[in-house]
């Protein structure tokens, strides 16, 4: 019956740390809305031409612009670690009649390097029909590590910049407008994804700097570090693996109790006499 009650005990106390662990990843997951409704307002209706001058959105928040065919379009957005991020494109097509041909749509991702990162998922480019209105792009990066070797090409934390642009069509398109959606969400994938070790910082423009510099012409300096969690980077910090590691430490040290109080008898056997 004492063993009985040691293992309900070791059963109760484990389901309790799993039930702590399984509250923090609700907590983060349930924290999204949020940040969701925060990032909700309208969000840029330009979109930069270059690297240097992408414009910043958030996870969630929707950007538009208003450009030409052939236009090189670029948006920035961080992306911390234990994320994974899938961004989706929209492109309205010039009137049918004013077109020539088929045009062949792309949507590339690229880190605070400027390495091109790879889609484990989504349709990365498209071609669209002489007579198509609508043409749309997704690309799902893989998950966000807290660090990698030098040699590797895992994405890490930091900006990442969105490019859509135009590869393929009639030359006599070019230069007609179109207009451009874009939207990126991020989605927690926990403790599991996490690695040991981390970044000494971010991967973000400007991070090398203190202060960004003012244009030659007057205009207000841009900010060092153009886009960043709501909350900051969260790189090595605490994340529910460690909670996980903990209850799985605790239910084997538990069973470990249970197994010797079951094995080691009752004291001495009523067969042998005192004093023997």
């Amino acid at each position: 019956m004492r063993t009985v009650r040691i293992l309900t005990t070791a059963v109760l106390a484990g389901a309790g740390l799993l039930g702590l662990a399984g509250g923090a990843h609700a907590d983060s997951a349930t924290s999204s809305p949020s940040a969701s409704e925060s990032t909700g307002a309208a969000g840029p209706t330009e979109a930069g031409t270059s690297f240097r001058t992408a414009t910043a959105v958030k996870p969630d928040q929707p950007a538009t612009a208003d450009a030409s065919t052939g236009d090189y379009l670029y948006w920035v957005l961080p992306v911390d670690v234990a994320q994974r991020a899938t961004v989706k494109a929209k492109v309205t097509l010039p009137p049918a009649a004013s077109r020539h041909g088929a045009a062949t749509w792309r949507l590339d991702v690229y880190d605070g390097l400027r390495r091109r990162q790879a889609c484990t998922y989504g349709t990365q480019s498209r071609s669209a029909a002489a007579d198509a209105g609508t043409v749309e792009l997704s690309c799902t990066l893989r998950t966000v590590r807290s660090w990698a070797e030098p040699w590797a090409n895992d994405p890490l934390p930091g900006s990442y910049y969105v490019r859509l642009t135009v590869v393929d069509l009639p030359q006599e398109d070019l230069g007609q407008p179109v207009h451009a959606e874009v939207e990126a969400s991020v989605a927690d994938q926990g403790g599991a994804q996490a690695v040991d070790g981390s970044l000494a910082a971010p991967l973000v423009p400007g991070a090398g700097s203190a202060t960004a510099k003012a244009d030659d012409a007057g205009s207000s300096p841009r900010p060092a570090a153009m886009a960043e969690p709501d909350g900051g980077w969260s790189s090595g910090r605490w994340n529910d693996r460690w909670l996980w590691t903990a209850a799985g430490g605790a239910l084997a040290a538990l069973a470990g109790i249970a197994g010797y109080r079951a094995t080691r008898g009752s004291g001495r056997p009523a067969r042998i006499p005192p004093g023997a």
